[in-house]
């Protein structure tokens, strides 16, 4: 019979939420556990942002490459081989794979290979490469999601990809077919567009990036469509046919023949062999794992936290839910937040969003109001050919506090953290207005628009009143 283990607490998941919950509980004095069934850094690390956001960079460098003579400088023939990429983004996930475990072993965490299950509310058992029960007093579930399969036209992972089959790909597509136009798909979009491939994007909503508002979809589905990738909405894929070497999609507004189909329209949690009725716990209506601010679930000593409880599928939000949660567990009271929630999509340009969008902040009741700096008049921009997008802030007008922010173009994923920690602690346009912002740089778009907001522009001309 398999030993029994006992902990202060143990960690279902190894990924962005599980390994962070573990280091904070072990920095909070407790004995932890961790169970992962496959690698740590989960989807993640393994076969998510880490892996598609090194791709993106060699698509990046390439697109430098592609405008150098508009620097002034000469290149000769470009060649791409794609497998050397793959290769790259390999090594960098198992560098960071390595840079965990020892993580792990320095914070004293014990790390255990295997599936675990609920055998009841307090004992887990694993099964694996490690084979025991575990005993806790508290107990998180950190088991993340999976890419949300269609039953119409599954995955096969071989012409009909999901978002972690086509990381396995080896060889840049010809023609490439992508369902659904949210994140997901418009990142890959952008790749694989970069990279040569003829892409068209199949959406079923009137927009892509729908998620993001209005303005950002307007944006981008110019900038996307500019770039050569095809964009169809209000379109539905009824069936998807496969060949030997391509596969035929037939929709509502006809059909189409493409080397492979990218199938990106969500996740979905996964729970498989947990046993959550061993634990008295059990999915709600929706599909997730419901919690409390305190991150506990409906048995109160178990936790949940990431994609499982539905709030954000972000990895961040997962890491700060794990620190709530930890926190929680080892009898220190903490509260999750989510009033300035950063979302980045890596597309070409970037996007960033914090916070509410003008619609958003205007439902909630909010005078609100916005101010929108377009790139092309900014001077770090014009010197680096980055002169597409704009910084746009969303304040209340009688209060001046900032209520949301979006930048899209160039380093944007870096840009947003300013509105971040303003929306964090309840900043006013004034406080940036008063904050010298360094020229020349790409986050003086903040201090331009928040002018703007204030209807008080410096470098655009001041708006016509009527």
């Amino acid at each position: 019979m398999p030993e029994k283990k006992i902990f202060d607490i143990a960690i279902i998941g190894g990924g962005p939420g599980g390994y962070v919950a573990a280091i904070k509980a072990a920095q909070l004095g407790k004995s932890v556990a961790l169970i992962e069934k496959d690698h740590l850094g989960g989807t993640c690390l393994n076969v998510g942002c880490i892996p598609t956001k090194t791709l993106l960079s060699n698509a990046s460098v390439l697109h430098q490459i592609k405008r150098a003579a508009e620097f002034g400088i000469e290149v000769g023939p470009v060649a791409i081989h794609y497998e050397k990429m793959v290769t790259r983004k390999n090594q960098v996930i198992a560098k960071m794979r390595a840079g965990l475990e020892g993580l792990m072993k320095s914070n004293k965490v014990t790390v255990f290979r295997g599936t675990a299950s609920f055998e009841s509310p307090h004992d887990l058992k694993v099964m694996g490469t490690d084979n025991l029960f575990i005993r806790a007093d508290k107990i998180i579930i950190a088991t993340g999601s999976i890419p949300f399969d269609i039953k119409a036209f599954p995955c096969d992972h071989n012409r009909i990809l999901n978002s972690t089959s086509i990381l396995e790909l080896t060889h840049i597509p010809k023609t490439l077919a992508i369902v659904g136009g949210g994140y997901i798909g418009c990142e890959f979009a952008s790749l694989f567009q970069e990279l040569g491939t003829k892409v068209t994007i199949l959406e079923a909503l009137p927009t892509i990036l729908a998620a993001q508002g209005p303005s950002v979809a307007q944006f981008m589905t110019k900038a996307l469509t500019a770039r050569g990738i095809e964009i169809r909405t209000n379109v539905k894929v009824e069936s998807i046919e496969k060949g030997h070497d391509h596969v035929k999609i037939r929709t509502t507004d006809g059909s189409l023949d493409t080397e492979y189909a990218l199938v990106a329209v969500g996740r979905k949690v996964y729970i498989e062999g947990l046993a959550l009725e061993k634990a008295a716990l059990s999915l709600n209506e929706k599909g997730i794992l419901p919690v409390n601010e305190k991150m506990e679930t409906a048995t109160p000593h178990i936790y949940a936290i990431g994609d499982v409880t539905g709030q954000f599928m972000l990895a961040h939000v997962a890491s700060h839910q794990g620190i709530i949660a930890a926190m929680n567990a080892s009898g220190f009271e903490a509260f999750a937040h989510y009033e300035a929630v950063p979302a980045v999509v890596f597309t070409a340009p970037e996007i960033a969003t914090v916070g509410l969008t003008l619609e958003a902040a205007t439902a909630k009741g909010y005078t609100a109001t916005q101010g929108t700096f377009p790139f092309l008049a900014l001077g770090k921009a014009q010197a680096g050919l980055d002169t597409e997008g704009f910084a746009q802030i969303i304040s209340d007008k009688k209060t001046g506090q900032i209520l949301g922010a979006i930048v899209i173009g160039h380093e944007a994923s870096n840009l947003i953290a300013e509105m971040a920690l303003a929306i964090q602690n309840e900043l006013t346009l004034e406080s940036i207005l008063e904050t010298i912002h360094a020229h020349p740089t790409m986050a003086e778009s903040w201090h331009e628009a928040a002018a703007l907001a204030s209807e008080m522009p410096i470098h655009l001309p001041p708006r016509i009143r009527r």
